[in-house]
């Protein structure tokens, strides 16, 4: 087992229309408005940006992510990923109930040396702080789309 190798899968329920929601996903310069964990964006080019995260551990993780398919119509974003973590990322969007599903895919090998050395031992704690980081984002997000609106 590569211990440096994660997958993680998020689905969230919102009370949004899906136009909504594709829009703030696919606006990534305006993360850090409405998700705390995305302390900046930089952009780099028309499909790429430099980002910086950090959740509740005490590191950042710094990558370039790359535009690879912007699918409004099927309700997809899809980015690449390098830098301190390497690999992709994934929005998926389809309409549920009186809202939007969004499912987030990420698969990413972490390269950031500290990291890789702590792989083994770290490994629930690197798990519970992208946790962490997603149910924030969830809630920012609601927040973001309809000032107090509930999540469905």
């Amino acid at each position: 087992m590569d211990w440096t190798h994660y997958r993680f899968r998020s689905l969230w329920s919102l009370a949004a229309p899906l136009d909504d929601v594709y829009g703030a996903l696919a606006d990534v310069e305006r993360y850090p408005r409405w998700w705390p964990q995305v302390r900046e964006v930089t952009r780099v080019d028309e499909l790429s940006g430099v980002v910086r995260i950090r959740s509740v551990l005490p590191y950042d993780l710094v990558f370039t992510a790359r535009a690879v398919r912007r699918d409004r119509a099927a309700g997809v974003l899809e980015i690449a990923m390098t830098g301190d973590v390497d690999g992709w990322a994934r929005w998926t969007l389809a309409a549920g109930g009186p809202g939007t599903l969004a499912r987030y895919d990420q698969e990413v090998r972490v390269t950031k040396p500290l990291l890789r050395r702590l792989a083994v031992p770290g490994r629930p704690a690197f798990r519970a702080n992208h946790a962490l980081m997603m149910r924030a984002g969830r809630r920012g997000l609601v927040a973001h789309l309809g000032g107090n609106r509930e999540a469905v």
